[in-house]
C-alpha cells in the first residue's frame, strides 16, 4: 500500500502525531496537468498538509484548502475527505522560473481552510451542516511556515508540520501537543519532540518507511504506532453533478450553447474527465414528461 496515513504517540512526551506518504496518488495528480517545478512542490506540500489535518479532526465529510494568489498562480485547491479521498489542482499564467519561491507564485494572495459536513448523511428534514472556515495568513517563507505562524496565533493545541515533495513522492509528519495537568512538563515534552523533528532531512521524509523513520528521530521513546489508513485519489465529479449544472443555466441558455457548438462540453479540472452531452440529453434535462431514462447516449471520456 503505496499510499497510507499512520498515527503515533510518544507516550511519555505527551505528543502524538501523523506520518503520510503519497505515492501514486501523487502521480495521478501530477498527470492532470504539466505543472512547473515550484508549483508542483507547492501542490505536493498542499496535498500532504491536508492530508494531515483530515486525519486529526474527528468529522463526516471534506477539508479544503484554498490558496488564492495575486500572481502569477490566481488558485490553488487541495481537498481530503474523511475516507481517505483526496484530490488537488492549482492554476497559473505565464513562464514560472525553477527557483522562484513561495512568495513569488502567489505575491500578496490568502489561503482559508474550510470544514464542508457531508450532507449526504444528514437526516431527512434536516438543514445542511455549517460550513467553518479558519484564514491562513502568508507570511512565511514555505506553505509549513505559514502552518507554523497559523497554529501560534490560534488558540488550538501547538502543532507543526513538516514537508517534502519531489516527482516521486509527496510526504510529510506532523506533531501535536496534547493537554497536559503539568504544563512545565508538557512544555519540555513539546520541545523535545520538535527539536528531534527538525533533525529530519527531506530526503527522509521521502524515502524512508514510517518504522524506520520514526526509529530515526525517537527509538528511545516510549512510541505506539497505529494502523495505517490507506489513501486515494478520487474526483467527486460525476454525470449527475455535470447535469445539475446545467440545469441551472436555464433551457434557453442550455439550447443557444447547442446551436452555437453543436453539444455541451464540461471538463473537470482536478481529474481530466470529458463530459460531452448533445441535443438529446438536453431535451432529457428540460422536458417536464416522464421520458425513458437515455443518458448513456450522451458520450462520457
Amino acid at each position: 500500500m503505496s499510499d497510507k496515513i499512520h498515527r503515533f504517540h510518544l507516550e511519555n512526551l505527551n505528543v502524538r502525531g501523523e506520518w503520510v506518504s503519497l505515492t501514486s496518488v501523487w502521480k495521478e495528480i501530477q498527470k492532470t496537468a504539466d505543472y512547473p517545478k515550484p508549483v508542483r512542490d507547492v501542490l505536493g506540500e498542499a496535498l500532504v498538509a491536508i492530508s494531515l489535518l483530515a486525519e486529526s479532526l474527528k468529522f463526516d465529510g471534506s477539508l479544503i484548502l484554498q490558496i488564492r494568489g495575486t500572481q502569477p498562480v490566481s488558485m490553488l485547491v487541495v481537498q481530503a475527505n474523511a475516507d481517505g479521498a483526496i484530490r488537488g489542482i492549482a492554476r497559473w499564467q505565464g513562464e514560472i522560473a525553477d527557483d522562484a519561491v513561495f512568495h513569488d507564485l502567489f505575491g500578496d494572495g490568502s489561503m482559508v481552510i474550510s470544514v464542508e459536513n457531508n450532507t449526504k448523511n444528514l437526516k431527512a428534514g434536516a438543514q445542511q451542516g455549517e460550513r467553518y472556515q479558519s484564514f491562513v495568513s502568508l507570511e512565511g517563507d514555505t506553505l509549513a511556515e505559514c502552518f507554523k505562524e497559523y497554529f501560534a496565533q490560534s488558540e488550538q493545541l501547538k502543532t507543526r508540520l513538516w514537508l517534502a515533495v519531489n516527482d516521486k513522492c509527496a510526504a510529510g509528519i506532523m506533531l501535536q501537543s496534547l493537554p497536559n495537568d503539568d504544563p512545565e512538563k508538557s512544555a519540555q515534552g513539546w520541545n523535545h519532540a520538535t527539536i528531534l523533528a527538525e533533525t529530519l532531512k527531506n530526503e527522509e521524509l521521502l524515502e524512508l518507511d514510517v518504522k524506520d523513520l520514526l526509529h530515526r528521530l525517537y527509538h528511545e521513546e516510549d512510541l505506539r504506532l497505529y494502523d495505517a489508513k490507506p489513501l486515494r485519489f478520487e474526483c467527486s465529479c460525476s454525470q449527475q453533478k455535470i447535469e445539475n449544472t446545467i440545469k441551472s443555466l436555464g433551457e434557453k441558455e442550455a439550447n443557444e450553447i447547442l446551436e452555437d457548438q453543436g453539444s455541451i462540453t464540461v471538463d473537470c479540472e482536478f481529474c481530466n474527465t470529458n463530459y460531452i452531452l448533445d441535443s438529446v440529453d438536453i431535451k432529457r434535462l428540460f422536458s417536464h414528461a416522464d421520458v425513458t431514462d437515455i443518458s448513456g447516449s450522451g458520450s462520457v471520456h
